[in-house]
């Protein structure tokens, strides 16, 4: 008897260390921007040079622009629209790691409400431009407009405020606890407000600059914070070196 309750800490010590993390944190940031990116130069390369046409451009120039490159949208959507799901997947991946760190604040939901938020509007922009790219639609003005507004407004404000949301969700517990260099977690608090700032661009025109600026900036930073983000939280003696 004294033999097996003096081993069975030992027994059950490799199973926690073994558990299971999830996907890889900086592969799926990686992924998801992989699939952005591909989707604008893939535009560009079958729309000669052009890859996106803006909401408020006259009309003649929204028909024109999906009259002639249906095709060049329709792919561009499609990538579109495969970045969102290994975002998602990052968003409860990442709230996962941080519960199991023992991060008992509101931080990880607000994050894992931004990324499922970013995740889906994404989803409804990629389909709206599908729509748009098709033929039978390209030639109605009034739906044409309709349609690159709503591609607009979810797929550039609504998942820019939800990456925000989320980058803010990490970033906070990770400068408080340490979890990655204080930098990358200030960084992140950084792009985390003009990402919140950007809601703006649907009343203020020139806020629309910021759009890809925090698209691009998050999606970086999730790539270092999956990188650098621990799988258990570091003791003591760790966080004095």
């Amino acid at each position: 008897m004294t033999t097996n309750a003096t081993s069975s800490p030992d027994a059950t010590a490799p199973v926690r260390s073994r558990r299971p993390t999830g996907p890889h944190l900086g592969a799926l940031a990686l992924i998801s921007l992989g699939l952005t990116v591909a989707g604008v130069v893939t535009a560009a390369l079958l729309a000669d040079g052009q890859a996106y046409v803006s909401p408020f451009a006259p009309t003649a120039q929204l028909l024109a622009y999906y009259g002639e490159h249906g095709r060049a949208a329709r792919v561009s959507a499609t990538l579109l629209f495969g970045s969102a799901v290994p975002l998602g997947i990052f968003a409860a991946t990442v709230y996962t790691r941080l519960l199991r760190l023992g991060i008992r604040v509101p931080g990880p939901s607000i994050g894992f409400f931004g990324g499922i938020t970013a995740s889906l509007t994404l989803m409804v922009s990629a389909v709206a431009g599908w729509i748009l790219g098709r033929p039978e639609i390209g030639a109605d003005a009034s739906v044409t407009r309709a349609l690159a507004f709503l591609s607009f407004l979810t797929g550039g404000v609504g998942f820019v405020v939800g990456l925000g949301l989320l980058v803010a969700g990490v970033a906070v517990p990770a400068l408080v606890l340490r979890l990655t260099p204080r930098w990358l977690a200030w960084a992140g608090l950084v792009i985390a407000a003009i990402c919140e700032v950007s809601f703006l661009a649907m009343a203020i025109q020139p806020v629309q600059l910021l759009l890809p600026a925090g698209r691009y900036a998050g999606l970086l930073w999730l790539i270092g914070v999956g990188f650098l983000l621990p799988t258990r939280r570091p003791t003591a003696r760790e966080d004095q070196r």
